[in-house]
């Protein structure tokens, strides 16, 4: 079968390559899937760019992508929840990236079926992005009526956070840039503030949660945004103790200043490394249904030129997510 793989680190031209690789088979407790498409994040581009080496172990060469839909041809042993036939998508273990490719094996407990209300190609750029934002958001118990701010809501993970705050009750701050606004405040966000013409940071007070989705200053800054006791989730920031055992970072401290901004608002820090889980699919896969999430799709662009949707990916640019159709 046909696969895009890595063949060294560096530049996105000089790194990819079509590859004849072998066709997976289903393990036990996998299902192989026919893919039909298969979206694209900035992981993947940091993996080809060689900025994840300290923390994923991956061998050369390898097939990327983690997020697919597709659907099911073939069941390993001990499958009992789903049927050759079955229309499926998923977020994919690390041990199983490669999703830039005409077929996948897939651990079961990774996958669920489809939003049947949408194309295989919109659904294969929730599951990544809906984690994030699902498990970030839950982590730090969002509620009814709480006060939310979120950054770049026009990103793949943004645009999914806007709309699963808001199917949670709350009330959504966000920021983009100024073409974007009309389609950010469409996706329901009550305050959408254009970074281009205004201060963010003095326009949101005191709110519940930040959730952080660009690092560096940006996680410093979210503590000036919340309340006394307020919390900030992250998926850029540094580690905290789980992260930090997560990635089996031995004597790990928090940076002083971090620490000194928790200790001075009496707040929550958490941050999150997504995991693929279907039973969560399953949950996106009702809100999707009962038209309370909508995936928000940049481009499509066919398996021939998966290299220049990550070039596109990589300009920081994309309005939502950019999906490689393969079936």
């Amino acid at each position: 079968m046909k696969a895009l793989q890595l063949v060294k680190y560096g530049d996105i031209k000089d790194s990819l390559s079509f590859n004849e690789v072998t066709k997976p088979k289903a393990g036990s407790g996998d299902v192989l899937i026919e893919v039909k498409a298969a979206a694209i994040n900035p992981i993947d581009d940091g993996i080809i760019l060689g900025m994840l080496k300290g923390r994923l172990s991956i061998g050369l060469p390898a097939t990327i992508g983690y997020d697919v839909s597709g659907i099911v041809v073939e069941k390993g042993d001990g499958v009992t929840s789903f049927e050759n036939g079955d229309e499926v998508y998923a977020r994919v273990p690390q041990e199983q990236m490669g999703t830039l490719a005409q077929y996948a094996a897939v651990k079961s407990e990774a996958i669920s079926k489809k939003p049947e209300n949408i194309s295989f190609e919109a659904a294969a750029g929730l599951p990544l992005a809906g984690l994030t934002a699902l498990q970030s958001l839950e982590a730090v118990g969002i509620k009814k009526n709480d006060k939310v701010f979120i950054q770049a809501g026009s990103g793949g993970v943004g645009s999914f956070a806007v709309q699963y705050a808001k199917a949670k009750g709350a009330y959504v701050y966000t920021t983009t840039s100024t073409g974007n606004v009309p389609w950010v405040k469409a996706l329901g966000a009550d305050r959408v503030i254009d970074y281009k013409t205004e201060d963010y940071k003095s326009i949101v007070k005191d709110v519940d949660i930040v959730f952080d989705t660009l690092g560096k200053e940006y996680t410093l800054d979210a503590f000036q945004l919340i309340k006394q006791g307020g919390k900030v989730v992250s998926i850029l920031g540094p580690l905290d103790k789980e992260g930090a055992e997560l990635f089996q970072v031995k004597d790990y401290e928090m940076p002083q200043e971090l620490q000194d901004l928790i200790k001075s608002k009496d707040a929550t820090y958490k941050y999150i490394w997504m995991h693929p889980d279907g039973a969560e699919l399953g949950q996106i896969k009702t809100m999707v249904e009962e038209g309370k999430i909508k995936p928000v799709i940049d481009k499509v662009y066919p398996f021939s030129e998966s290299v220049e949707a990550l070039i596109h990916l990589a300009s920081g640019r994309a309005k939502g997510k950019i999906v490689v159709q393969i079936g």
